[in-house]
């Protein structure tokens, strides 16, 4: 390891109790999505202590953010994407807390190398537990002129290469005509009978999907009382594919799928995206090789193999605007479920403390390498570029 990543690790450990208390005072106050008011001001006045110029709001979100650090010197600009919202009566049970100070912990150590070339930022993304803000921050051109983007997630295993589906959240609506149950053969359209034909096919279709395909719904509404035909019947699904492209297809058939069903009772239907889209998580081969290396490194023995999650997430839209990585970095022994207490409590805890100072490190290990490495720069871009 030479002088500077030495440097870089000394200033990470000097800076880890404060960087941990960041996280600690966001996960003991935990906010919901586009909440996160006492998250955004801890992270940005340590950002602002530590000469970093502060843009809020952003992308007309209120706890959307940028900070930025120019050293004065010519080079690329890389990003570090900040989560901090929790989940309601659990807290951060996704270790959002740990995610956030991460990034700005590993920012700052970087804005403190006296020859940084380039420039360093860091986005704050809200709501990622529910709307996925990052979609937005990506369609406003927030990482247009950025040369790599990256984040940690605290979890189970140590996975630098993660992949994950593209999303979309339909709402399918059918319309019916209300009566009387005794006369609505003559007069009523039974708009809950078209939603249970819809489901019946959809489930007939989960069976020629390809493996990474799902299709999953619920009905939120059906009607009122079981002596009134059901004039409205309203399903929320989440379709899921391997790419945006096969996710279109599924779609489509969703949607023919409902259509078909609302003519068998003569209702109307429509649908809607209820939730944003998600495109997948494109991990750029290159930067997670870089951060599996920093993690070596680091003396890390339990690197797994890229690996796609089942999921999906908001990162997806930002990697198919920059390189990027949404790396996993273990948590303690790896063993708490995420989204429940034990997960939070987990993340507050020297388990959450040391995965964060691993974290701080491999992030900011990995921004210097993209920094000041311009074959490795030009190596993830011409990967990004054959992959558009």
């Amino acid at each position: 390891m030479n002088k500077a990543k030495r440097e870089i690790l000394f200033e990470a450990d000097s800076r880890l109790e404060d960087i941990w208390g960041l996280a600690k005072q966001i996960g003991e106050n935990p906010e919901e999505g586009y909440k996160e008011y006492f998250a955004v001001q801890v992270l940005t006045n340590y950002l602002r202590e530590n000469d970093f110029e502060v843009i809020k709001p952003l992308a007309d979100m209120d706890t959307a953010f940028q900070a930025v650090y120019k050293s004065g010197m010519p080079g690329p600009k890389i990003v570090f994407l900040a989560e901090y919202d929790a989940l309601p009566d659990i807290g951060h049970g996704c270790g959002h807390n740990l995610i956030g100070a991460a990034s700005v912990g590993a920012a700052v150590v970087l804005g403190k190398m006296l020859e940084l070339p380039g420039e360093v930022q860091v986005v704050g993304s809200p709501a990622e537990e529910t709307s996925g803000a990052k979609v937005i921050l990506a369609e406003k051109g927030l990482f247009n002129d950025s040369d790599a983007a990256m984040m940690f997630h605290p979890g189970s295993c140590n996975v630098p290469e993660l992949s994950s589906l593209a999303l979309d959240a339909v709402e399918i609506i059918f319309h019916g005509k209300k009566a009387h149950m005794a006369v609505s053969d003559k007069v009523g359209i039974n708009a809950l009978e078209a939603m249970i034909n819809f489901f019946q096919r959809t489930s007939k279709m989960k069976k020629w999907l390809a493996k990474d395909e799902r299709i999953d719904g619920v009905i939120i509404e059906g009607g009122q009382s079981p002596n009134i035909v059901p004039d409205k019947a309203i399903a929320h699904f989440y379709i899921r594919a391997r790419t945006r492209e096969a996710l279109d297809r599924v779609r489509i058939k969703v949607i023919k799928a409902a259509e078909k069903s609302a003519l068998e009772v003569m209702a109307k239907m429509d649908w809607n995206y209820y939730e944003y889209s998600y495109n997948e998580m494109c991990s750029n081969k290159e930067l997670a090789a870089c951060f599996r290396n920093n993690l070596s490194d680091l003396g890390e023995k339990n690197i797994e193999a890229p690996q796609l999650m089942a999921g999906s997430v908001d990162m997806g839209n930002v990697s198919h605007v920059v390189p990027a990585i949404h790396a996993y970095l273990q948590m303690g022994k790896g063993t708490e479920i995420p989204h429940t207490l034990e997960f939070a409590q987990a993340a507050l805890s020297q388990e959450g403390k040391k995965v964060l100072c691993m974290a701080i490190k491999s992030l900011a290990l990995t921004g210097w390498d993209v920094l000041t490495d311009i074959q490795l720069l030009n190596k993830l871009k011409k990967e990004f570029k054959k992959n558009e």
